[in-house]
C-alpha cells in the first residue's frame, strides 16, 4: 500500500464533504454549515461541519476525519482478531441529516477506509460505508427512488452487489430490542478488499457520489408539505429510535468512543430534539400505524412493492 493511495482516498473524501455541504446549503435560504477543525490525541484529526436551526434542516452534520492510533479498539478487533496489536489509520466522511419537516426523512451516509499495519507484516486494509433512509411519514415512490439510486451505485460492479449490500443494510440497521428496522434501508458494506484497491475504491466513490442524487429529490418534493403538532410529536418520538440505535449498536459510534475520538464529532449524529413516550402505540388505521405496518421490515422495494 503506497502513501499516494491513502492521499487519493483523502482527497476524494475532503471533496465529497465539500460537495455535500454545498448542495445541502442550496436547499436553505439562510442557514450555513459552520466548520470546526480538530486534532486527534494520537495523530491526525478532522473537520466537522454542522448546520443548525435551518428552515429545511433542523440539524445536519457532515464530518471528515483522518485519525491515527497505535492500536485498534475492541469494537474493531472483536470480529477481526488478526488486527490486534496493529497501528491504524482511519479516514472517512460520515453525515446525518435531521430535517425539520416530519414528511422529509432523516438520512445517513458514511464512506470510510481503514489500514492496519505491523512491522514485518503486510498491511491489512478495507473500505466500508453505505447510506440509509429513516422516514416518519413515508411515501412509496420516495422509497423506490432511494433504492433505485442505491442500485445504480452498485450496477457497474455486478448484478449481485446491490442485493448483497441491501440485505446487509437491512440486517445491520435493525433494532433487535424493538424487532424493527431503523428505516427503509439502503446499502451497507464493510471489510471490502476482495476486489483489490482500485475497484474497491471506485465502489466507495460510487456510493458516496450517489447519496445526493438519492436524497435531494426527496427533500425537494416533501419540504413544503404542511404539518401540525401531531406530525411533529410523532417525528420526535421516532427520533428516539435513532438515538437507541446509535448508542447501542452503531459500530462507528463505538469505534469513535473506544478509540478516544472527539466526542462532539462522534455524537453529532444525534437529533437536536427527541421524545420518548412510555408504551406508545399508533392509532389503528392512522398514517403513523402505516409506518409500522408497511415500512419497518425488510422488503424488496424494487420488486413486489407494497
Amino acid at each position: 500500500m503506497q502513501g499516494t493511495e491513502i492521499e487519493a482516498v483523502k482527497a476524494y473524501l475532503t471533496q465529497l464533504q465539500q460537495t455535500i455541504c454545498s448542495r445541502l446549503e442550496g436547499e436553505e435560504p439562510l442557514a450555513r454549515f459552520v466548520e470546526d477543525r480538530w486534532q486527534h490525541h494520537s495523530g491526525g484529526g478532522g473537520q466537522t461541519r454542522v448546520l443548525y436551526d435551518g428552515e429545511v434542516f433542523e440539524q445536519g452534520g457532515v464530518n471528515f476525519s483522518h485519525v491515527r492510533g497505535e492500536r485498534l479498539p475492541a469494537s474493531a478487533t472483536a470480529h477481526r482478531p488478526e488486527l490486534a496489536g496493529r497501528s491504524f489509520q482511519a479516514l472517512g466522511v460520515s453525515l446525518v441529516i435531521h430535517p425539520r419537516n416530519p414528511y422529509v426523512p432523516t438520512s445517513h451516509a458514511n464512506v470510510r477506509f481503514f489500514i492496519a499495519e505491523k512491522a514485518g507484516e503486510s498491511p491489512i486494509w478495507w473500505f466500508g460505508g453505505g447510506f440509509d433512509l429513516t422516514p416518519f411519514y413515508p411515501r412509496l415512490d420516495d422509497v423506490v427512488h432511494w433504492h433505485r439510486s442505491a442500485r445504480a451505485a452498485c450496477e457497474p460492479f455486478g448484478p449481485e452487489v446491490y442485493p448483497r449490500f441491501k440485505r446487509w443494510c437491512d440486517e445491520y440497521f435493525f433494532l433487535k430490542h424493538r424487532n424493527e428496522t431503523r428505516g427503509v434501508g439502503g446499502l451497507f458494506f464493510d471489510d471490502l478488499n476482495e476486489w483489490g484497491f482500485e475497484r474497491s475504491f471506485a465502489f466507495m466513490r460510487s456510493v458516496g457520489d450517489h447519496y445526493l442524487s438519492a436524497y435531494l429529490p426527496i427533500v425537494q418534493a416533501r419540504k413544503a408539505t404542511p404539518y401540525g403538532d401531531r406530525e411533529r410529536a410523532f417525528q420526535l418520538y421516532r427520533r428516539g429510535r435513532y438515538v437507541e440505535f446509535n448508542l447501542v449498536y452503531d459500530r462507528g459510534t463505538l469505534f469513535g468512543l473506544q478509540s478516544g475520538g472527539r466526542t462532539e464529532s462522534i455524537l453529532m449524529s444525534l437529533p437536536p430534539v427527541v421524545n420518548w413516550r412510555y408504551n406508545w402505540r399508533p392509532e389503528p388505521g392512522s398514517a403513523e400505524e402505516a409506518l409500522y405496518r408497511d415500512y419497518l421490515a425488510p422488503r424488496d422495494w424494487l420488486g413486489s412493492g407494497l
